[in-house]
Parts: structure tokens; C-alpha cells; sequence
């Protein structure tokens, strides 16, 4: 459907169909030297005519991020000014203008997209540096000097070595003495974050109108389902080994399944000994085990060395568990060094969550890779978040955040702790969320390693014209369904 001059991180992760052709070829009209033979381009074939979309490659971007407003949503990427954008348009000669304004945070106009008379569209930024640094949070540095950064993860780190001192009690209150500036934090918008979801609809309905067709992609989940539900916990302590049976017989009874992320080293009273026979049995209940750091004592991403010391050591418990998830204490987590832990996925990120010790989100609804790795994000509010520091009495919040993943197709991922799950009121707020979700024919009810080896069989098919009708190829062409409409509002 689409012929491009290079891959798309967006292209890539809906499975929209292209392939890539010969750069030069497309963009035969500009001379030799101009810059818009390093653009990306996706020339698309449909019954209107040739009509293309393009933006500016990287390279070619050399002013530094900056937040920006398209169609009132917040991206954080480069951007090339108006004069550039006509000089470079210019040489195309087919008649372009301004259309939609790009503004920046105080409505100021910075740019504007640009179509031309027969209906091409151009971009003044580089879609998939905007999608990447939500993935990754690299927006949290723009507009800021490096070393805002550096006095951020040294506090952090400094916190985390005095935390046991700190009597849990006086822990809670400064928490939740802290909580309100946290909810009024203005980017990533708590308890949802809608700019990157609906910056990818936006994105599609834009190639859409280059096609002049509905464009077929792979749909998130396998089957017939429309959404999925997983179910995540983490044992912290003692109090949360020994009473982890208490959720776990409520998602018996409610024929559900969750995953155990368990940390392998006790060393202090607090802690605990994972059990083998405890982990045999779990597994041979349907439940899956992960690794919960090495220590739970928020070093295992202190530095580049802890990263490397620690890394194999919970390897090694991972491989007597038949473990392939981890999830970081306290949900810490650097993007450039999560691929090097060595686990199938990762479950560190959520989507939005100020209330954390590293505060931020993903803003993201669905899986997606950061190098081989899988990022299964968490999109509910969290446990001890909800009942601890902000002092909700009932699951109302899981319920409203559910429903609306699960109108606009995405991953519902809950993480709860039994540590602080052992009140009989709050262990009747998780049997009521499960009775609400726990039936619904269009979820699928998935362990993270299902979801995981599930988004590699559909990163690694195809959507390909076969006898004139459009089919999936490759490993998940038996389970996978196409979809032709574009991705939902997250509003």
C-alpha cells in the first residue's frame, strides 16, 4: 500500500503494509543536494492518483526538542519552521500551503503542516521522534538543563539510601503531603494521559487520507478480543509472602490467572526466602512468576556497573523460576539499560503516574519494544497509590481507568501488592473489579508472558495483498485479525 524511502516506528508498530524503495527515486524532482532527499516519504498507491506524505528525517532536524501543540495535542520533537519548510517544498512546484498551525505551550505559532493542490501532506517534524520520547520519557527533558536531571537521580538514589531508616509511618505522610503538587503535575495528566493515543489516530486519519482508503494494519489482540486484561502483583516483604494466598484464591475463584513478581535475595529481617515448592505450585496453577529486582533496595539501576553486577545474578533466579518478566522495585527504570537486564519483557513503565518515586509514564495503552526488549506498561492506578496516599474506599478508580482502555482496545495491566492488599475491604474492592471484567467475551484474560510472546508473533508478521484481498503472513497469521479503522480516541 504504501512505498516509503525508510522504516517507520509508527508503520512498524500498528503493521500498517509497506515496503521500502529507492529513496531517490521519490524524490526526483529536488535536486541532488537537497535536503528533502533525506526525508521520509510514503508514496501511496490508490485510485485518486500518486499523492504522498512526508516529513523531515533526524538528520536533518538540528534545533533541540521542544513541546509544541498539534491539533492541541503536546508532542515533544523538533520542529522545522515555516521558511524552511517553503524553501524545501518549493522545488516539488505542486502548488503547497499551510493548513493546520503548530503552535507552542503558550498558543504562540511556531509551524504548520502543509498540503499541496492534489493532496500531499508534509509535516514539520519527525513523527517518530515524537512517539519515542513518549515511549521512552525523553520528554521530561526538554526545556531543561542536563544537570536538572542528574540533581533529580542523585535525590532519588540518596532517598533510597536512607529509606530504611525512615519510620514507614512518617514514609506515608510526606507521600501524601506530597500527592497534590503530583496530580497537578501538567505532563503526563494523571489518571489519564491521552496525547500519544490520540496523536496516533490523528497520524493514521492523516495517511488515510493520502491512500484515499481504509488502510489495513494487524489489531493489537489475537482473536476475537477487543482489549486485553492482565493481572500483575508484587511481593515486597514478609507480610506480602505470607498472604499472597488471599488474592490468589479470589482469582481462582473468578477462573483468572495473574503473574508473581518475586525478589530473589532477602537481606534483612523484612524480607523473605522465596520457597521452590511455593514457586511449583503457583506455576502448576496457571500463575507465572517474575523477578522483582534482585534486593528490592533500589540499586539495581543505580549505575551502568549495578546494572552489569546485578543483571546476571537475576538471570540466575530466573532461570530456576522459568521467569521471563521483571519489573524494577519501585518502578525504577532508564531506558538505555533496560534491554540489558537480559528478560523477554519488562513491566517498569506505566502510561502516567506522578505519584511515584520517579515520577512520568510511557502514555502508552499497548505494548511496545524498547530495542528487543518488550515493554508491557502498567495502565491501572496502583494499589498502595489509590488506597494508601490518596485514600480512595473502593475500586471506582480501576473501574473508570478499565472502561475506558478497554473502549479504545488497549491493555489493562494492574499491579497490586499483597503487602498491602491483607484489609478485608480493599480485598473486596479487587473481587468486585474482577466480577465487573472478569466475564467480558471481548477481553483477553493474558498472563504478560502470553502478551509478550504474542506482540513478537505479531512484530514479526505482515500485511500483505494475497489474491487481492489483504491477509496477515507470518507467526501470527492463524490468531491475528486486520483492522481498517483507525486506532479509537483515548477521550
Amino acid at each position: 500500500m504504501f512505498t516509503a524511502t525508510h522504516r517507520s516506528l509508527f508503520f512498524e508498530h500498528l503493521r500498517i503494509p509497506f515496503r521500502v524503495g529507492d529513496p531517490a527515486a521519490a524524490w526526483e524532482a529536488v535536486g541532488e543536494r537537497h535536503p528533502l532527499r533525506s526525508a521520509a516519504r510514503f508514496d501511496a498507491a490508490n485510485g485518486h492518483g500518486p499523492r504522498f506524505s512526508a516529513w523531515p528525517r533526524a538528520g536533518d532536524l538540528a534545533a533541540a526538542p521542544q513541546e509544541i501543540r498539534f491539533a492541541s495535542l503536546p508532542l515533544y520533537c523538533r520542529l522545522l519552521d515555516d521558511r524552511t519548510c517553503a524553501d524545501w517544498l518549493e522545488a516539488l512546484g505542486e502548488g503547497w500551503h499551510r493548513t493546520q498551525p503548530i503552535l507552542d505551550a503558550k498558543g504562540r505559532r511556531l509551524g504548520a503542516v502543509w498540503r499541496s493542490a492534489r493532496g500531499d501532506s508534509f509535516l514539520p517534524f519527525e513523527p517518530d521522534e515524537a512517539i519515542l520520547n513518549f515511549l521512552s520519557e525523553a520528554y521530561k527533558d526538554v526545556g531543561r538543563s542536563p544537570l536538572r536531571g542528574q540533581v533529580s537521580g542523585t535525590a532519588l538514589r540518596g532517598y533510597y539510601r536512607v529509606k530504611g531508616a525512615v519510620p514507614r509511618r512518617a514514609q506515608i505522610a510526606l507521600r501524601r503531603a506530597l500527592s497534590g503538587a503530583q496530580r497537578r503535575t501538567g505532563f503526563p495528566r494523571w489518571p489519564v494521559e491521552p496525547a500519544l493515543i490520540d496523536f496516533s489516530r490523528r497520524l493514521f486519519l492523516l495517511l488515510e487520507d493520502t491512500v484515499g482508503r481504509p488502510i489495513p494494519w494487524i489489531a493489537p489482540w489475537p482473536g476475537s478480543a477487543s482489549w486485553a486484561l492482565v493481572l500483575t502483583h508484587d511481593v515486597e516483604g514478609r507480610t506480602g509472602y505470607e498472604s499472597l494466598h488471599l488474592m490468589r484464591d479470589i482469582e481462582l475463584e473468578a477462573g483468572l490467572r495473574s503473574s508473581w513478581n518475586l525478589v530473589p535475595s532477602r537481606y534483612d529481617a523484612s524480607r523473605y526466602e522465596v520457597s521452590a515448592d511455593d514457586v511449583r505450585l503457583l506455576s502448576a496453577a496457571g500463575f507465572e512468576i517474575g523477578v522483582h529486582g534482585l534486593r528490592h533496595d533500589g540499586r539495581d539501576l543505580s549505575s551502568l556497573e549495578s546494572v552489569q553486577e546485578r543483571g546476571p545474578k537475576m538471570r540466575e533466579y530466573a532461570r530456576r523460576w522459568s521467569a521471563v518478566g521483571f519489573r524494577s522495585p519501585a518502578t525504577h527504570r532508564r531506558w538505555e539499560w533496560m534491554p540489558l537486564l537480559g528478560f523477554e519483557y519488562d513491566s517498569s513503565y506505566a502510561d502516567t503516574d506522578p505519584f511515584e518515586p520517579q515520577g512520568g509514564g510511557c502514555c502508552s495503552w499497548l505494548p511496545y519494544f524498547n530495542d528487543d526488549l518488550v515493554e508491557l506498561p502498567i495502565t491501572l492506578p496502583q494499589d498502595h497509590t489509590l488506597f494508601t496516599i490518596l485514600r480512595h474506599r473502593d475500586e471506582s478508580a480501576w473501574v473508570d481507568k478499565a472502561s475506558r482502555i478497554r473502549n479504545q482496545g488497549g491493555m489493562a495491566l494492574m499491579l497490586t501488592h499483597p503487602d498491602y492488599m491483607t484489609d478485608p475491604d480493599r480485598l473486596a474492592t479487587y473481587r468486585r473489579f474482577l466480577a465487573q471484567f472478569g466475564g467480558d467475551p471481548s477481553a483477553w484474560y493474558a498472563l504478560p508472558r502470553e502478551v509478550s510472546d504474542w506482540w513478537r508473533r505479531r512484530a514479526a508478521s505482515r500485511v500483505e495483498l494475497v489474491g487481492g484481498e489483504w491477509q496477515v503472513v507470518g507467526p501470527a497469521a492463524a490468531e491475528a485479525t486486520l483492522a481498517f479503522e483507525a486506532p479509537r480516541a483515548a477521550g
